[in-house]
Formats: structure tokens, sequence, C-alpha cells
């Protein structure tokens, strides 16, 4: 067994204890930890082959992996221009003026993060942009990716003139009172009116975006994902990436499975399991149960202050369950996206019926959990049902002081039950931490300090949203090493430095656990390990 790596004079982490083990180097072979001990006992096991990196006391974590992302939705998503940095109306008119510029003659603008916080009061729609949009198709994506705003030119050129009907039951041409559309395209069966006529890249193109997101991912520490999607060819890419020892992530990926899909689709679901290579597969299956809160699609319990989302993204939501309930008979984890409260109850309801009809044990999930009433955090643990939560969205997406829109279409007291990491972790659920990039930023360091600060990534100073749903610094590091690999099946061989577990390893230049939450983001990462090969090393290791 030929030793590939060897790392010396580190500080080894367990996320499990928080405390340093005794070794102080470890070795790699076939892509697992091969053995631990000290820089002696490490380097006699090199060989000329063997990449040996002295490490100078950097402290070396297992690999982080983000919980929830869409690395070839996001590659395509992010491309154009970056919205995220605009605080208002004028910002982002100042933008698209700019960009409009550069734009050839008859050419596409495609713009992405916008923040609806940016319209104040007022209705998201195109209007405020169209003198500056004037004759320009240009389809502009909200920051949940769940919407968009299509300028007049754009729904022109699709055909689309007035309200539609959809199998998604959340889905909306949104229109005025004279039955004009105001731009505003809510979830992806009205996007994709429009969508489909703008010009695509070509496939090598979105091939070597996606390549280089996912270089960039392991610059910042990530060694894997749980992919929440594998629309399209997705799943081709992986495989060619893999192929050509360019995926330097390891993706654990979840088909999704949408309204109106038959038995042959579940019967295809469920035989599509396990399909892979050596650093991907796919396990599990990605469902929605509604929208999001920021454009009136989630499912509340009592409609939000503009009486919408009333709905599930199911027409009928006993067929959610009933599906459910086969991929459960049939061993295959489920990954529900439920923003609301109603929502994340029927998924629990749902998942206590699968369990009760019987089969396998499965580690089903629900994806995002924006809020929740109290009797149903104690059901998570109770059904072993994971809590997967992104921090940052509440972060950088709301407000301490509920001026945000989000905040004010849900009202008190549910705005003050904003992501409750501390108290699913407290009533005994398995938290997993992620990013839901391309929605917010995939690096693992801001992550975790979102999770702990609660602050504005942008502006640290300001106040947090719900500090007694912070994390410590330990929780945040499980929900993103040991949580995500137990959610995964995979705690017997991810999330820990042992021997026999997987080589996948983030290197870092400072101890995550005694870092302040607000200096976190910025420590440097040293090296990303992947199956025993470095994927990332910075200049000074």
């Amino acid at each position: 067994m030929r030793t590939s790596l060897v790392l010396l004079s580190a500080r080894l982490l367990d996320p499990v204890t928080g405390e340093f083990l005794p070794q102080t180097a470890l070795a790699a072979a076939d892509g697992r930890i091969s053995a631990l001990g000290d820089d002696r006992e490490m380097r006699a096991l090199a060989d000329a082959s063997t990449t040996v990196v002295d490490l100078k006391g950097a402290v070396v974590t297992p690999g982080l992996v983000d919980g929830h992302i869409h690395p070839v939705t996001g590659a395509e998503l992010t491309h154009g221009l970056d919205l995220s940095g605009c605080t208002d109306v004028d910002a982002v008119r100042a933008a698209l003026a700019g960009a409009v510029r550069d734009l050839s003659p008859g050419a596409w603008l495609h713009g992405w993060g916008l923040d609806p916080n940016v319209f104040g009061d007022r209705p998201v729609r195109t209007a405020p942009f169209d003198a500056v949009l004037d004759g320009v198709p240009a389809l502009l994506l909200l920051f949940d990716a769940h919407s968009m705003l299509a300028s007049r030119r754009a729904l022109e050129l699709a055909g689309v003139d007035g309200p539609r009907t959809f199998d998604q039951a959340t889905a909306e041409v949104v229109c005025d009172a004279d039955g004009r559309p105001t731009g505003l395209l809510l979830e992806d069966a009205a996007c994709e009116l429009v969508e489909r006529v703008a010009p695509q890249p070509t496939r090598a193109e979105r091939l070597d975006r996606l390549a280089a997101a996912l270089r960039a991912m392991a610059a910042t520490g990530l060694t894997g994902g749980h992919v929440m999607d594998a629309n399209g060819d997705s799943l081709d890419f992986f495989a060619e990436l893999d192929q050509a020892g360019r995926l330097p992530l390891r993706l654990r990926v979840a088909p999704w499975c949408q309204p109106g899909t038959d038995a042959d689709g579940v019967r295809a679901l469920v035989e599509g399991q396990g399909r892979g290579g050596r650093l991907w597969r796919t396990a599990g299956v990605k469902i929605f149960m509604d929208g999001t809160v920021d454009n009136g699609t989630a499912w509340l319990e009592q409609p939000d202050c503009h009486g919408e989302s009333r709905h599930a993204f199911w027409p009928d939501p006993e067929e959610y369950t009933r599906i459910v309930g086969e991929l459960h008979r049939a061993g295959v984890p489920t990954a529900t996206h439920a923003i609301g409260d109603a929502a994340v109850r029927h998924v629990l309801d749902a998942v206590e019926k699968a369990r009760a009809s019987g089969g396998h044990e499965v580690r089903h999930r629900v994806e995002h959990i924006e809020t929740v009433p109290d009797d149903t955090l104690r059901r998570f643990a109770e059904l072993g049902v994971m809590a997967s939560m992104q921090p940052t969205h509440c972060c950088d997406f709301t407000r301490a002081d509920h001026s945000d829109n989000w905040s004010r279409r849900l009202g008190e007291p549910r705005a003050s039950r904003a992501w409750r990491c501390r108290d699913l972790h407290d009533s005994g659920a398995v938290v997993v931490l992620g990013s839901d990039w391309p929605i917010a930023p995939y690096p693992p360091l801001g992550v975790m300090a979102g999770a702990r600060h609660r602050r504005p990534t942008r502006d640290l100073s300001l106040p947090p949203h719900g500090p007694d749903q912070a994390l410590s610094a330990l929780e945040a590091l499980r929900g993103m090493t040991v949580n995500a690999a137990y959610a995964a099946g995979e705690e017997h061989e991810a999330g820990r430095i042992a021997v026999g577990h997987r080589a996948d390893l983030t290197v870092l230049a400072a101890d995550p656990l005694t870092v302040p939450a607000t200096e976190l983001a910025d420590v440097p990462v040293l090296l990303t390990v992947v199956d025993g090969e470095p994927t990332h090393r910075a200049a000074q290791v």
C-alpha cells in the first residue's frame, strides 16, 4: 500500500470532543487515513512518490462538507451581473445601466443575487428599471433562485403577455389588476417560460464554469457537498470531471422529484440510487414542499401580511406523502425543501406515516426550516429527521429589527422564530450546516461563522438576528463534519480524523474553535485534501 500523503507538525482537531489528538502527524494511502503518529513515524512511511507537507503547527480538521449546495446550477446562475451588493433600487439601476452600455445590440442581460429588500415597501417588479432596460431582454434572478424579474422585451420575446396555469401550485406569472405581467416570475415553471428563449451557453462552456466553481470551493476548504439537484446533464458533468481527475470535491447528489412524478418516475429515482464514480454518487431524493417567504410562495399555517404563502408546492400534498412512503420503503432517504411552518409540519407528518408503515431505517432530512413553532422542534429527534440549516440566509437577508422583507411578511411572533438552530440542536436534532450556494456564498468558514454570530456579513458591527439561536464554535464545526457525515450515513468513514476514515481534510492557519466568530471567515485555508490528494495548497505550505 503506497503512502500518497504525509502531513507533519500538525494539530489534529477532533470535532467530537473539541480536543486535539495526541498525535502530531498522519499518513494517507488509497484515499484513507492509514496511520497516525509523530513526525518521525510518519516520515518513515514516505517514499520518493509521497507528498510530504510540513504544516508548522497548522490545525487539521476533518474535511468540511457543505450540507446543501447547487454547484451546476450555481455555476450557471452566477454568470453575469452580480447584483448581490446592491442595497437599493438606485444602486440596481446604476449597475444595470453600466451593464447595458457594454451589451452588444440584441444581446441578453443576465443578473443574479438581487435582494428583494432593495424595493423596500414597494412591490417587486421591473417598473423601476423599465427606462434603463428599454428594448433590452433581461433576466434578473432574485437571491432565492425561486423567482426572477424579466424585462418587457424578454417577456415579449417569450410570448408571455398574461397569467398562466402550472403543475407547480406556487408557480405564477405575476400580473397587475389589468392582467399585464409585472415582470415578476415565481418558481421554476414560470421562470422557464422566458429562460428557454434566452441564448444558452455551450456544453463545453458550462462544464468549464462548473470546474472553475468547484476549484474555487476547494480553495475555501470544502472537501465535499450534498448536492440538492441533478437536473439536465449534471450527473454526466460529474462523471466526466471525475474520470478526468478534475473533480476536487466529494459529491453526494440528490435528484429532484417534482409534482406530477408518476410511478415510472419514482421507480427511476429508486433505480438510479448508487450511480457514481470515485468521488461522486447519487444518494437520496430532493423534494420541494413549498417555495420561499420572500416571494410569497412558502407554505404557512397562517398567511403572510399580504395574504400570501397559503399553499403547498404540491397541488395535492397527500401525493407528496404517498411518494415519501414509497421512497422510504425502498430505503431511499429524502431531503425536502420546507421553509414555512405548515410545510415543515407536513414533511414530519409524512415521515412519521412512512416510518409507521415499516421498511428500512432511513435518515430523512428537512432543508431550510426558516420558521417553526415550539411543538415542531422535538419531532425532529423523535423521528430521526435531520435539520439542514443555512444560517447565512438569516445573517444576510434578514435584520435584527425585523425591518426586512422576510420579517415584515411573517410578522410577530414568526419572525422571532427565525432559523432556530439552537432550539433544534437542544431538542436533540442533528443539525447539518450548508450555504445553499448560489443563494449565499459557499466558503465554509463563513457558514460556520454565521451560525455563531448571526450578523450581516457586510457589516459585522450590526446587531445579530436572534442571538439566542447561535451555535457554539464546536457545534458549528460539527455541523460541517460529523453531522454531515451522519446525515449521509457515512459516520463510519467520514467526519473524524481516524485510521480507516477517508483522507478528506481541511488545514487552517488557526484553531476554528478559539478564533472569534467575527474573524473566523478570514482565517487562511492552507491546504485542502480529498481522497488523500491535495486539491488546494496555499503558497506558504
